[in-house]
């Protein structure tokens, strides 16, 4: 499993839904949104300013959270953009792989 950063912003039409649904109901349509993917939502939160929800899914694969995203856009209430989240033992790993590289103009 995949860890995944959901930001979204919802547009006139999502709005509207959320106010008549309330927060609780698309809390839990997003929930099992994510379990028919075969992963779970471990947070969502609504917020201020510049970001109208964040949440965090755990998504079995890349192919999982590209149909999420898609499907979800597609459907015209919110705009989805979703971050990857790596472990700090995934960074450990990282750092300790060599590669070869050539910065640009060197």
């Amino acid at each position: 499993m995949s860890k995944f950063l959901v930001r979204a912003n919802y547009n006139q039409s999502g709005l509207k839904g959320l106010l008549a649904e309330g927060g609780s109901s698309r809390r839990a349509a997003l929930t099992s949104t994510v379990e028919s993917l075969g992963g779970t939502l471990e947070a969502l939160y609504y917020a201020f300013g510049e970001t109208d929800l964040y949440a965090i899914a755990d998504l079995p694969d890349d192919a999982s959270a590209a149909a999420f995203s898609l499907q979800i856009s597609a459907a015209g209430a919110i705009d989805v953009d979703m971050t990857v989240l790596v472990s700090p033992e995934t960074v450990d790993e990282a750092a300790k792989k060599e590669l070869s590289y050539r910065p640009p103009g060197d």
